[in-house]
């Protein structure tokens, strides 16, 4: 009885440590936070100081410059550039801006290329949207009711996910037509607002990219392969009690 119980806990530290190295590929930052959003309002912030500091607004965007060029394409990042050398506040933002709508594509592009697999579909949403909301004041000051539509469209195409539930409970069928719907109505709508003669720059690969600190795959409830070690620990406790009391009765 002392060794199966023994080689109970054996197995669930077994579990327990390689659950994490499993699950380390699929690591995302924040998804509630896209990178170079954050850096477009910290750089906004240095450009409207008196004067504007863009010694900072330019140490700012080189932090995500080779982000921008390995997913966008070399183009947006050396315009920003020069419009930073060139110390014009106006074009440096309105660069920024068309780069985040790119942003947008980019996710929303990627969403559609692995729709079937919510969890990560579901995270680039979330960054697609976190950029969106750095554009929105700016859009909301424009055109209010196209800023209503976007925020509306985002709503919908999260719906049009779905969601795989749990061993079926909670389980919601998604919809790739109403998401490419949604899709091409967010896009249309920045291209126009931004004046964007093309939203296809660069390559729209990449849907598994963010390393960072943020929650992990392997803490999501949602996915049934995170409740297989669990499912095996209670199995294996169970059977070791079972026989435990059936050797008593004996």
């Amino acid at each position: 009885m002392k060794k199966a119980i023994f080689f109970c806990f054996s197995l669930i530290l077994i579990l327990i440590n390689g659950m994490p190295q499993t699950a380390s590929a699929y690591s995302y930052g924040d998804p509630n936070e896209e990178k170079v959003a954050e850096v477009y309002k910290e750089m906004q912030v240095k450009l409207n100081e008196n004067p504007p500091n863009f010694s900072a607004a330019k140490s700012l965007f080189e932090t995500v410059k080779e982000e921008v060029d390995m997913h966008m394409g070399t183009e947006p990042g050396q315009v920003i550039m020069e419009s930073l050398n060139d110390e014009d506040k106006e074009a440096t933002i309105e660069n920024m801006e068309k780069l985040l709508v790119l942003n947008v594509a980019r996710r929303l592009e990627s969403i559609e290329k692995s729709f079937e697999q919510y969890d990560t579909s579901k995270k680039l949403l979330a960054k697609g949207y976190a950029t969106y909301q750095a554009l929105s004041p700016k859009v909301e000051a424009n055109n209010p009711e196209v800023n209503k539509e976007v925020k509306a469209d985002f709503d919908a195409a999260l719906e049009a996910l779905g969601n795989p539930g749990l061993f079926g409970v909670g389980k919601k069928p998604s919809d790739i037509e109403v998401f490419k719907e949604k899709k091409e109505e967010i896009l249309n709508a920045l291209q126009d607002e931004f004046h964007l003669p093309s939203l296809e720059v660069g390559h729209f690969t990449d849907t598994e990219e963010e390393e960072g600190p943020g929650k992990k795959d392997w803490t999501d409830r949602s996915n049934i392969r995170n409740w297989i070690p669990l499912i095996l620990i209670v199995t294996v406790i169970g059977a070791i009690v079972a026989i435990g009391i059936k050797r008593r009765k004996s």
